[in-house]
């Protein structure tokens, strides 16, 4: 996953005129000046585990209903780099839909392999489910979504039961997984460090989420841009086939032109024409996709 590419891409949708050092914080923060103005409170750095990336941020509606849905995000970033208060602009939109939502940071490679990013996204996932009445929300409408390697995060915490058992939430309610172009079925491995990062090769198909498509699994919202060059799009196709022959409930949609930064961009301010990202989101979590079936 190109990083470098992602903030080029990012910083050339949001139409400011920044003076900053670097690439990384142009993108970033041009994307996230207009969500400081948001209605919401923001909690920071709460901890979850002993680490010192063990923390996450929890962003609250002014005027939240109780028992709104609460969502779950989990950054890309290629399991090595990246960060919660990137993605500040996630949360607003997140907000402004009436949700809760719940940004983690996670240990990355190389502090950790496979499973131990999973571990954390397991433990952010059951401080959530613990914290829920703090925060008004309702613990059985619980989403986990991401971005990049955070979506196969995600999609995999809720199809491997694996590591929700590990911390003793095997019966977790999960309303649904919103993937914004995740890898989940991206083998083979052709880079040293992912080589590395998610060995031996014989524990290679743990890595890939569509090796855990099961019926029963929650429904998924699945976005991806069909000029993605980092994450092939037959990412979220493959899967969204594979859960469908299971009975599971799938929208997928591939936006023309799109590439890979752009799915998660499209939820900022500024670049909101860019695709209809909030909008699919709010459809997903209001019970649309149960409503439209597998697209």
């Amino acid at each position: 996953m190109n990083f470098n590419r992602f903030c080029r891409r990012l910083a050339g949708m949001v139409s400011m005129s920044l003076v900053l050092s670097g690439c990384v914080q142009l993108g970033f923060v041009a994307a996230n000046v207009p969500a400081y103005f948001g209605d919401y409170s923001r909690m920071t750095d709460i901890p979850y585990g002993a680490d010192p990336q063990q923390r996450l941020d929890v962003y609250k509606p002014d005027h939240a209903l109780p028992g709104a849905p609460v969502v779950v995000f989990w950054h890309g970033g290629r399991w090595s780099f990246g960060d919660k208060s990137d993605y500040r602009f996630v949360a607003a939109a997140l907000c402004e839909l009436g949700y809760v939502a719940v940004l983690p940071n996670y240990r990355h490679y190389p502090q950790v392999k496979m499973p131990g990013f999973m571990q954390d996204a397991a433990q952010a996932a059951a401080w959530v489910s613990d914290h829920a009445a703090d925060y008004g929300v309702d613990p059985t409408r619980l989403y986990f979504m991401g971005h990049s390697a955070g979506a196969q995060m995600a999609a995999l915490l809720a199809l491997d039961q694996r590591f929700l058992a590990s911390v003793g939430k095997s019966d977790m309610p999960v309303a649904g997984v919103i993937g914004l172009s995740g890898p989940y079925d991206f083998l083979p491995f052709t880079e040293e460090d992912t080589r590395d990062m998610f060995g031996p090769p014989e524990l290679y198909p743990l890595s890939q989420p569509i090796n855990f498509v099961r019926a029963g699994a929650p429904p998924m919202l699945l976005l991806h841009g069909e000029a993605d060059e980092t994450v092939w799009p037959k990412n979220s196709r493959n899967l969204a086939a594979a859960l469908t022959g299971k009975g599971v409930v799938v929208t997928l949609r591939i936006f023309p032109k799109l590439k890979h930064a752009d799915t998660v961009a499209a939820m900022s301010a500024p670049a909101r024409g860019r695709a209809p990202v909030v909008s699919e989101i709010r459809q997903f979590v209001s019970g649309g996709a149960a409503m439209a079936g597998s697209r």
